[in-house]
């Protein structure tokens, strides 16, 4: 009796959670799938973005994410392997910055965006730009990142690296050779939270990046993301609900595309390594 209600939990459970996604996705799709056009994609907003399209916008968040990214996999993952290869796992030092990680992770996004405003664009003279927004939104994605890609070199065998040890083979070959291609599923699975992450932010993105919504002309230029725009549109612009629900409907798109893309690089990794 006790296996049979746990598994009718467990079921009803999964059951809710596919409900809430296709119920979410459903609206969007319905509402903005048959009203977007490829124009859409490729013009510029007007009337406040009740008309026209998107294609600033989408170069804006192209570029935030590009600048959060490159920021995220170099000292994110370089942080994950030193805290992993190069410390000793119970010492006070690892344990401060482990620590710290949780909780930067935990942190609301509007206080990164009030932390971003006053850093990047005030002290550091930046003001409200691309390169303000995607450092911002590195600021808040590499916490996540690297307790991901830490807790995956974590879970590789000692023996992978006693083994490269009795081989001869140096520390800098072992991590190369060894220990990040077997890591690369699990380090791939923390970029993929972190894009998400990334690419739906609002708050922390409306005191950094801004809300022009122009065609930005190099990373100093304010730029609106994607998020930012369809909250725009939804809560200020009085007639924007289609464009919103379009603009959804493409971060959607883009945030599937991303996620069906890692997953085949994740595949074709375990069936390289089997």
């Amino acid at each position: 009796m006790g296996d049979k209600l746990f598994s009718i939990l467990v079921h009803l459970s999964v059951l809710v959670i596919a409900l809430v996604f296709f119920a979410i996705v459903g609206d969007v799709a319905i509402k903005g799938f048959t009203a977007i056009q490829w124009d859409f994609i490729f013009t510029e907003p007007s009337r406040s973005g009740r008309e026209g399209g998107v294609g600033p916008i989408l170069v804006s968040t192209f570029l935030l994410l590009g600048i959060c990214l490159s920021i995220v996999i170099s000292l994110g993952l370089g942080t994950a392997i030193y805290l992993n290869e190069f410390t000793f796992h119970k010492s006070k030092f690892s344990k401060i910055i482990e620590l710290s990680l949780d909780i930067l992770a935990g942190v609301p996004s509007i206080v990164f965006g009030l932390f971003g405003n006053v850093l990047f664009c005030k002290i550091l003279g930046l003001g409200f730009s691309i390169l303000s927004g995607g450092l911002t939104l590195a600021c808040m994605a590499l916490p996540l990142f690297i307790r991901t890609a830490q807790s995956s070199l974590r879970g590789i065998p000692s023996e992978y690296r006693s083994g490269s040890k009795a081989l001869g083979f140096s520390k800098a070959t072992t991590l190369i050779k060894v220990t990040l291609p077997v890591a690369i599923p699990g380090i791939i699975a923390g970029l993929i939270l972190s894009i998400g992450r990334a690419m739906a932010e609002t708050a922390a993105l409306i005191f950094t990046s801004g809300y022009v919504d122009r065609m930005p002309s190099s990373l100093l230029d304010s730029g609106r993301a994607l998020s930012v725009h369809i909250y725009d549109l939804s809560m200020n612009i009085s007639g924007g609900d289609l464009n919103a629900y379009r603009s959804a409907f493409l971060l959607i798109i883009g945030l599937l595309f991303i996620n069906f893309s890692a997953s085949t690089i994740i595949k074709k990794t375990l069936r390289v390594e089997n």
